[in-house]
């Protein structure tokens, strides 16, 4: 493998990483994902992913985006969150959590516990912020709670793209 083929492998990880991270914050990780494995495609010229499998993730990049949709649409108008804290939170609870799941899952748990560390540390932002305001400023718990559902289905169906774009990837 050349130095430009690893590099650009590289850069493609990462870039499965960047979608992960995105959805914490309500931004479009999926397609994101899509896109990329899209890219990776076109570049290898649809060796190792084809057709049915960009397919496949695109379907499931337009459903994470509905979901997410019709969830912000129903959810309390009153969201408010520290984007600042959040983002140093996610990026430390990413950062720490594939170091923890990697022992106990292998592979998958440098994804999976990126998914969850990130989504840790957003609620544990969240929630040391909201203790410091005063009752009445307070997000209402049935949003946070809104936050992390509608984080954690999205994650899910990000780790699903993931797993099964690097399955087809490896075999």
């Amino acid at each position: 493998m050349s130095f430009f083929v690893a590099a650009a492998f590289t850069v493609f990880i990462l870039i499965l990483f960047a979608g992960i991270f995105l959805n914490y914050f309500g931004l479009p990780g999926t397609i994101i994902i899509f896109f990329d494995v899209l890219l990776y495609s076109i570049f290898t010229g649809f060796e190792q992913v084809g057709l049915k499998i960009i397919l496949f993730l695109l379907v499931s990049a337009v459903i994470a985006e509905i979901i997410e949709f019709f969830w912000v649409i129903n959810a309390t108008p009153h969201q408010v969150f520290s984007q600042r804290k959040s983002m140093k939170a996610a990026a430390l609870g990413a950062l720490t959590g594939p170091f923890l799941m990697t022992p106990v899952l292998g592979g998958p748990g440098i994804w999976i516990g990126f998914f969850l560390g990130g989504l840790a540390g957003v609620l544990i932002a969240e929630i040391i912020r909201q203790y410091g305001l005063k009752a009445p400023y307070r997000t209402l718990n049935s949003v946070i709670f809104s936050l992390i559902g509608k984080n954690t289905v999205k994650g899910f169906i990000s780790l699903c793209m993931i797993a099964f774009t690097l399955s087809n990837i490896y075999s």
